[in-house]
């Protein structure tokens, strides 16, 4: 029985080094023992054999939970040292930038890090101290004592001390070169605007400022967001196993994989945001082609080269252009998993890459969860980007619709980097979804758009990373695809052919055939110079359609200083899920050339721009300024029924410089309500004889410094035309000469009508209003608006 001896001494040996916690040698003494008894077993009587095979399975399972537990061991150790190694990095980036106060504070975390983890294994440990020892060197000297355990681990700056700016401003990645137009400050009314739309589907983001650049991304115990299990989709939540971190999931976890982010390697999967992912592609592919960060710049820590970073304590920022401004994210790491064992987000084919995983929980925290109703390319791009948003639709029945504009536009300006480009399919029928291999209403991005022989041909992808194009110039056409044209464009349809990534060629006769919608964001870097406006538009002012009034509605005043163009955003801010899944605010601008007055009819003057009323949160105007174009214009914010307070951005993008205000109400506002009844309704002056007995008022005019204008207006029912006329009765200085006989408020209207009187001096004028027709009987309000107080009476 040497191997029952053998056996017997193997499992001594194995408990022996069990306890001394030497797993390897543990392990392998288990398995030896294991391994002996059970060839062996046959050899004891049969009563004994159950007993002995149960010793065998007890040592098999203690040698592979010491084996697992190794292993966590392991992976724990591997973690504390890339903590370690953050913090040098963090403090070390710090200390760079001349923040020594926030370098010391990191520097101490990672000694103190250093001195508190257990690692067993030699190298690990080893790494670990070398980490330490220079945290403790570059410690002491900044500190400049002999021990750095006297620090303090709390932020050693003093009450009110921040960082310094001009620093905090350099450590930002490429920015925007554009110079703003008009002032540099917020308004009050500004300040109040942005404060009440930080709050976003029961989440705050505060506007980004300077101070955020010192965001704490260091823990003792992995960071936790309260808000961070968002609520899942359907089809998640039918998959749902629990949330992971990245270290849970692989072995070496990285924000990016490479120098450079991947487009292709972007894959959507259970969420309803293709828009979304689309605009990841799109942008991915652009940093890849441009050399410029326009999407990895927005994700927080970053290493001294200004790459975002794998956190190994679980905590992000994220910079997104929510509600006209840019605002702070912060997410954990946690992720949906799956009980078949995947991420149920989208991630990167990489699977030690988690940017995209992240980038889309920050922005479906923002949209209140993974239950997302779906969006458009144009939001989510500007979110991401802050680009320009512009809608271009695929209207082939209206003759204004130019597509060989519209393609040789966006060919030129996507070879140049100016523009970011993806596509949209509207409703399809099955059984056209299942000829093309297009899926209804998704979106596509536009990796390339190339012009060979006259044939107009696009490159996109399926965000889904499969499912493609069946037609012309795809990868199963067999006719148009030349030797030539391969040649060309680098492309193998063979090839192609034998892996499904959702990328195809397509030509433009058949996007302009089964798609619907072409989303443009331009660059704001084209762009000279800016500037913008915060406000909001009360619920209870104005009427809530603007079919015959707009003096109420918001009114700016352009006044461009050159030749040039100038591009004006329109973005309502939105706060609440609901009124992104169904938005029921139709918004537009308008743009006249009136000289940047008021204007209160909308179609007297003419306008210059009719904007289309849109439930877009985003509407572009663009105002091309030539040789013989005005230089003044009149900017009027639109809507078709206002229901709500309206909060929103005006934006302006300029070639040349500008100047944008807002053009305030009169100071003064009084109101009078009256009625034309029997004999008081004597029509207008065409009837002599019944028009003096329509209602009258007197308004007096003080002295006044300043010039006093003043704005009559008169609000009647909608079926009677009606009109205003003004009088001068006297002046208060006699040698005065009067400004006028008469002023009227010209063609008698519908319901509504205004009158300007400016430059009143001083005195007493008499206000007569009317309808056109004698005997119309009614209620009429008449609203008095002026820049100094005025008095006003009835006229008996």
């Amino acid at each position: 029985m040497g191997d029952l001896v053998n056996a017997t001494e193997a499992a001594s040996l194995a408990v022996r080094f069990d306890q001394l916690k030497q797993i390897d040698k543990a392990v392998e003494c288990y398995r030896t023992a294991a391994r002996l008894l059970d060839r062996i077993r046959d050899r004891f009587p049969a009563e004994k054999q159950a007993e002995v095979k149960r010793k065998v399975e007890e040592y098999l399972k203690r040698a592979n939970a010491l084996q697992e537990q190794k292993g966590a061991q392991q992976a724990e150790s591997e973690r504390s040292m890339q903590q370690c190694y953050f913090l040098m990095q963090q403090a070390l980036d710090a200390d760079e930038a001349d923040l020594k106060d926030l370098a010391l504070q990191l520097y101490t975390q990672a000694v103190e890090l250093a001195v508190s983890v257990n690692v067993s294994d030699p190298d690990i440990k080893a790494k670990i101290n070398a980490v330490a020892k220079q945290a403790l060197d570059r410690g002491e000297e900044l500190k400049g004592i002999n021990k750095i355990g006297a620090l303090s681990i709390h932020d050693t700056r003093k009450p009110g001390v921040t960082p310094n700016r001009t620093i905090l401003q350099h450590q930002q990645s490429v920015t925007s070169q554009l110079k703003v137009s008009g002032k540099h400050t917020y308004t009050e009314e500004e300040k109040d605007v942005l404060r009440k739309t930080s709050n976003i589907n029961n989440n705050c983001f505060l506007p980004f400022m300077d101070v955020d650049y010192s965001e704490k991304f260091q823990f003792a115990i992995p960071f936790e967001d309260r808000a961070s299990e968002l609520k899942l989709s359907s089809k998640q939540a039918s998959e749902f196993s629990s949330w992971v971190r990245p270290h849970e999931i692989c072995s070496d976890p990285k924000m990016i994989v490479g120098d450079c982010v991947d487009c292709f390697s972007i894959k959507q999967t259970i969420v309803s945001d293709c828009s979304f992912v689309a605009s990841l592609a799109v942008s991915a592919i652009y940093e890849r082609r441009f050399k410029k960060k326009i999407i990895t710049s927005i994700i927080y820590p970053k290493n001294r080269n200004k790459d975002p970073v794998y956190n190994p304590f679980g905590k992000y920022m994220v910079k997104l252009h929510l509600n006209g401004v840019r605002r702070k994210v912060i997410i954990d790491d946690r992720l949906p998993y799956s009980r078949y064992g995947r991420l149920l987000c989208s991630y990167s084919s990489n699977k030690n890459e988690f940017w995209v995983s992240l980038l889309e929980k920050a922005y479906m925290k923002v949209m209140g969860g993974y239950d997302f109703p779906g969006s458009n390319s144009n939001i989510d791009l500007h979110a991401l980007t802050g680009w320009i948003p512009e809608r271009c639709a695929i209207r082939n029945d209206d003759t204004d619709f130019n597509a060989t504009a519209l393609f040789d536009i966006i060919q030129k300006r996507l070879d140049r980097g100016d523009v970011l480009v993806t596509v949209a399919t509207g409703p399809l029928s099955d059984a056209d979804a299942e000829r093309t291999g297009l899926v209804a209403t998704h979106a596509y991005a536009v990796l390339d758009v190339t012009s060979v022989d006259g044939v107009k041909l696009l490159k996109l992808k399926n965000p889904w990373s499969h499912l493609r194009w069946r037609g012309n110039y795809s990868e199963l056409d067999t006719i148009h695809w030349t030797n030539d044209l391969r040649g060309r464009l680098n492309y193998d349809p063979d090839s192609a052919a034998q892996y499904d990534n959702g990328v195809f060629w397509i030509d433009y006769a058949s996007i302009l055939k089964f798609f619907d919608v072409f989303y443009l964001n331009w660059d704001p870097d084209i762009f000279s110079f800016t500037s913008c406006i915060h406000q909001k538009w009360d619920a209870g002012v104005g009427p809530v359609r603007d079919a015959y009034n707009i003096g109420e509605n918001p009114q700016f005043s352009l006044h461009v200083q050159g030749k040039g163009a100038v591009w004006l955003l329109l973005t309502r801010h939105i706060t609440q899920i609901e009124d992104f899944r169904d938005n029921q605010e139709y918004i537009t601008l308008v743009v006249y050339k009136h000289g940047g007055r008021r204007v209160y009819y909308p179609y007297d003057p003419p306008p210059y721009i009719d904007g289309i009323r849109i439930n877009s949160p985003h509407y572009l105007c663009k105002v091309i300024v030539g040789e013989n174009s005005a230089d003044r214009y009149t900017l009027v914010v639109s809507q078709y029924e206002k229901t709500r307070t309206i909060y929103y951005t005006l934006r302006a993008y300029a070639t040349c410089q500008f100047s944008l205000a807002k053009i305030e109400p009169y100071r003064y506002t009084k109101s009078i309500s009256g009625e034309w009844s029997g004999l008081t309704a004597g029509g207008c002056e065409n009837h002599r004889a019944t028009y003096p007995n329509n209602p009258k008022y007197v308004i007096t005019v003080p002295d006044s410094r300043v010039p006093c204008h003043v704005t009559v207006q008169l609000r009647g029912p909608k079926e009677y035309q009606i009109g205003i006329d003004a009088r001068v009765e006297s002046l208060d200085d006699p040698n005065q000469t009067a400004p006028f006989l008469k002023e009227s408020s010209g063609p008698y209207r519908s319901g509504f009508v205004i009158l300007e009187l400016k430059n009143l001096p001083a005195g007493r004028y008499i206000i007569t209003v009317s309808t056109f027709y004698p005997g119309k009987e009614g209620p009429f309000m008449l609203d008095f608006k002026s820049t100094c107080e005025i008095t006003c009476e009835a006229r008996n």
